[in-house]
C-alpha cells in the first residue's frame, strides 16, 4: 500500500492520478487481447504466419504502451506542451516524407520504413496536434498580445495538407472535427460554427469529386450494388449470425472472409463470437472513458488543460465511434482502428502518447496563482511562488 505520508514521485503520482481513467484504459487493453484471440489467427494463417502471431505481437506492443502512458503522465504541463510541439513538428515532417518516398500500400503512401520496422507518422501527429492547437487557443484567450487564434487556424492546413497528399481523407476529417471542437470550446461564435460547418460540407463534396476512392466508398455505402461490397456483406453477416450472445470464442465464420478482421473489423468479429451484449459493454466502456475525461475537463480552471483534455477525449471517442459505425454499416468504410482493441504497433504507441497526455493533464494539481495576481486579503509573501 502507498501511504499519503511518504513524499516520493511515485506516491505523488499515485495519489494525484485519476485511477478510474487508468482502470478504463487497462480494461480496454485486456479486452483487446481477448478479442484478438478470435480475429487474429485466421488472418495470420491466411498469409502464412504462425497462428497467434498478431496476438503475441500485440502483447509485446502493450509493454511499451503501458510504459509510455505512465512515463508521459509524470510530465508537468509545461513539458507536455514542449513534448507535443516537438512530436508534431517531427510527425508532420515524416508525413511529407511518407507521401513522397513511402511505400505504396492499398493505393496510399502513409508509412515510413526503417528496415523491417514500419511507422505511420500520421498516428503520432493526431495527439500532438490536439495539444499544440489547445496551447495556441489558450494563449490567444489569455494574452491580447498573442495571436493565438490565427496561429491555431494556421496549424490546421499545415497539418492536414501532408495527410491529403498521402492521401488519407479519414485522418484529415478526424483532425478537422477535433480542431472544430477546440475552436467551439474556446469560445467560437455561432456564426463561425455555421461557417465551419459549411466549409466542412464543401470539403466533403470536393473530396467526393476529386478523390476516386472517396467517391467509390460513398457510392458503395449509398448503393450496396454499385461496387464490391464483400467486406460490407461479411461485416453485416457477423452481427446477424452472432445474435445477442454470440457463436462462442473461436467459432466465428465471417472473420475467415474479412481481410482486416484483426484491425478495422475487430468489432464485427467480436459481435459474431461474443454477441451484441458484449459489444454494448464495450461501447459502454468507451463511453465511460470519454465521459470521465469530459467531466475532468469541466473541473479544471486552467484554459489550456481544459481545451487539451476536451480535444484528446474527443479524438479518442470519435475514432472509436468511426470504427464501430463502419462495422455496423452506419457510415462508409474507412480504415481506422478501434483504440486499444485493434491490432497495430503505430496505433497503440500513438494512443499511449495521447492517453499519457490525458492522464497527465487530469492529475490533481495544486491551484497556482498567476504572476502579479494574488487572492484578496493576502500579502505577496503569503502566496507561495509569487515574486516580491
Amino acid at each position: 500500500m502507498m501511504s499519503r505520508a511518504e513524499r516520493t514521485p511515485l506516491n505523488d503520482w499515485w495519489w494525484t492520478v485519476d485511477r478510474s481513467l487508468l482502470a478504463g484504459l487497462g480494461c480496454l487493453m485486456v479486452a483487446g487481447l481477448v478479442f484478438l484471440m478470435g480475429g487474429g489467427p485466421p488472418v495470420a494463417e491466411r498469409i502464412g504466419l504462425p497462428t497467434f502471431y498478431f496476438l503475441n505481437r500485440q502483447a509485446a506492443y502493450l509493454v511499451p504502451t503501458i510504459g509510455l502512458i505512465i512515463a508521459v503522465s509524470f510530465l508537468s504541463v509545461r513539458h507536455i506542451r514542449r513534448f507535443a510541439l516537438l512530436t508534431w513538428l517531427i510527425g508532420v515532417g515524416l508525413c511529407v516524407l511518407a507521401s513522397k518516398f513511402g511505400p505504396e500500400i492499398k493505393g496510399a503512401h502513409r508509412w515510413i520504413q526503417f528496415g523491417s520496422f514500419g511507422l505511420q507518422p500520421s498516428e503520432f501527429v493526431k495527439p500532438a496536434f490536439v495539444v499544440v492547437a489547445a496551447w495556441a487557443f489558450s494563449e490567444g484567450a489569455q494574452r491580447r498580445d498573442m495571436p493565438g487564434g490565427l496561429l491555431a487556424m494556421a496549424l490546421l492546413p499545415i497539418t492536414i495538407v501532408p495527410l491529403l497528399l498521402q492521401p488519407d481523407f479519414g485522418q484529415t476529417m478526424l483532425i478537422t472535427i477535433v480542431w472544430c471542437t477546440l475552436f467551439f470550446v474556446a469560445g467560437l461564435h455561432w456564426f463561425w460554427v455555421a461557417g465551419l460547418g459549411g466549409a466542412g460540407l464543401l470539403g466533403v463534396a470536393a473530396a467526393y469529386t476529386v478523390l476516386h476512392h472517396v467517391k467509390e466508398r460513398i457510392d458503395r455505402f449509398l448503393d450496396k450494388d454499385s461496387g464490391d461490397s464483400f467486406q460490407v456483406f461479411w461485416s453485416r453477416e457477423s452481427f446477424t449470425s452472432g445474435g445477442w450472445f454470440g457463436t462462442g470464442p473461436g467459432e466465428g465464420i465471417a472473420k475467415r472472409h474479412l481481410p482486416d478482421a484483426h484491425t478495422d473489423f475487430i468489432f464485427s468479429v467480436t459481435g459474431e463470437e461474443f454477441g451484441v451484449i458484449v459489444c454494448l459493454c464495450l461501447v459502454a466502456l468507451f463511453a465511460f472513458i470519454v465521459m470521465r475525461g469530459l467531466k475532468l475537463a469541466r473541473r479544471t480552471d486552467d484554459t489550456f488543460s481544459r481545451l487539451a483534455i476536451t480535444g484528446l477525449t474527443t479524438l479518442f471517442g470519435l475514432q472509436a465511434c468511426i470504427n464501430m459505425a463502419v462495422n455496423t454499416q452506419l457510415m462508409p468504410a474507412k480504415g481506422m482502428t478501434l483504440p486499444f482493441v485493434s491490432y497495430g504497433g503505430s496505433s497503440l504507441i500513438s494512443l499511449a502518447l495521447g492517453m499519457g497526455f490525458l492522464v497527465a493533464l487530469t492529475r490533481k494539481r495544486p491551484r497556482t496563482t498567476s504572476l502579479g495576481q494574488r487572492p484578496p486579503g493576502t500579502t505577496p509573501s503569503a502566496v507561495p511562488g509569487l515574486m516580491q
